[in-house]
């Protein structure tokens, strides 16, 4: 079995922008990341996250909302807020190797049209330029 660098996603109400990332981590590199997400504040997933993941053709599949709490312990190489308010409340994550900040505007608080597409897209870039910079790393 091969290692895989663990990563979780951390913003607020894991209802959008964690799961988003949690699901696109997956399906972009799952060979080599091993992706969770969580919540400071977990409600529940929002179903326009899950239509936006369909969308894309993205498998959504075992996911759910989730507290901060149940990773207590555990360790991950990255720990990537994904928002302003999580990134205060994450900072000195016990078990964090290094928290990257990323901000993403709430797609549920969005009055864009298709906001959680949009968002799906923005965080979509940003994991593929994730994964090709951190992959690049290890190869050397």
């Amino acid at each position: 079995m091969t290692y895989k660098t663990r990563v979780l996603f951390v913003c607020v109400a894991n209802a959008a922008r964690s799961q988003l990332a949690e699901a696109l981590l997956r399906h972009t590199d799952a060979e080599r990341f091993e992706a969770f997400s969580a919540g400071t504040e977990p409600g529940e997933i929002d179903p326009r996250t899950l239509e936006a993941l369909e969308h894309l053709g993205v498998n959504s599949q075992g996911l759910r909302s989730k507290s901060i709490d149940e990773f207590a312990g555990e360790r991950f190489e990255y720990v990537i807020t994904l928002c302003d308010k999580s990134a205060l409340e994450c900072h000195a994550l016990p078990g964090a190797g290094e928290v990257l900040a990323w901000n993403f505007a709430d797609p549920a608080t969005s009055p864009k049209h298709d906001a959680f597409r949009h968002t799906l897209h923005e965080i979509h870039e940003r994991i593929k330029m994730f994964v090709l910079v951190k992959t690049k790393k290890t190869k050397r």
